[in-house]
């Protein structure tokens, strides 16, 4: 065995460079159009859009930045992106954790199906529940509110097919001890099971922040004043009739990025957990 490993290490001695290779152009390209979306911001519209097109600009100036707070309130829609992201977080992650305990440690007629139920809205397209969902949401008087934007994704299927896969997997026995110790089914829930939840909860959390930040779609749907607006539709208004400020597009696309990639470092391990979690689970 030592012979061969001697004479196969030799021969394949080139991968380890090879390999380091290949990451780093794959790096390259992948950090290229972040790189090239921050030297676009200092340039001008007429050298965006020039062609060839130019990599690097003739001047430095923070006027696309500046000119983000006179074209959208900036702050006002920040605070907005945060109501809304924290919001639907919290109430998705309980909404869920309170549905997959149900689902995977209640007895009750109806479960199989009323899980199935749920399965099912995972196959539906969202863009056919739109005009439903704004029917409702007129119904009840939320259309241009921030409250009409949150309600209707607060329940979320996938959450609830997630927790459930985490509450099964915990053992039947800490259930028991505590039902022997006289706690009543919702403290059994609350202090027992949700706590060694935290891996799926956190899992759960991330991939809420991080969809509800970046949600277009319906936001655009049901808001209609700027002021009421998330970030994530006021970068919209950057785009008119006849032609796009692509400078200050992309400076506030910067600025919109900054506090999720600030979470993004600061969370960075349990990021990459989370999502390797609801891979495996799902």
């Amino acid at each position: 065995m030592p012979e061969q490993s001697k004479v196969g290490r030799p021969a394949f001695a080139w991968r380890r460079p090879l390999v380091h290779l290949i990451l780093a152009v794959g790096g390259l390209v992948m950090v290229f159009p972040f790189v090239y979306q921050l030297l676009a911001t200092f340039m001008t519209n007429t050298q965006i859009t020039s062609v060839p097109p130019t990599l690097w600009p003739t001047s430095w100036s923070f006027d696309n930045y500046l000119g983000v707070f006179d074209r959208i309130p900036f702050g006002r829609q920040l605070l907005n992106s945060v109501i809304i992201t924290v919001a639907n977080t919290i109430a998705t992650v309980l909404l869920s954790a309170l549905g997959g305990y149900a689902f995977a440690r209640m007895r009750f007629r109806g479960r199989g199906f009323l899980f199935g139920l749920v399965l099912s809205m995972l196959m539906v397209p969202g863009t056919l529940l739109l005009i439903p969902q704004y029917q409702t949401v007129q119904a009840f008087g939320w259309v241009d509110t921030l409250t009409g934007v949150v309600v209707p994704g607060i329940v979320n299927a996938f959450g609830i097919f997630l927790m459930r896969q985490v509450f099964l997997g915990l053992p039947d026995e800490l259930e028991e001890a505590a039902r022997l110790d006289g706690a009543n089914p919702f403290q059994i829930f609350w202090r027992i099971m949700l706590p060694l939840a935290k891996p799926g909860l956190s899992a759960l959390a991330i991939l809420t922040v991080i969809a509800t930040w970046s949600a277009l779609l319906w936001p655009l749907v049901v808001i209609n004043s700027q002021g009421q607006m998330p970030l994530s539709v006021g970068l919209a208004s950057f785009t008119g009739e006849h032609g796009s400020e692509y400078p200050s597009m992309l400076a506030a696309s910067l600025m919109a990025m900054l506090p999720i990639f600030v979470f993004f470092i600061l969370m960075q391990r349990r990021v990459i957990e989370g999502v390797a979690f609801s891979g495996l689970k799902g």
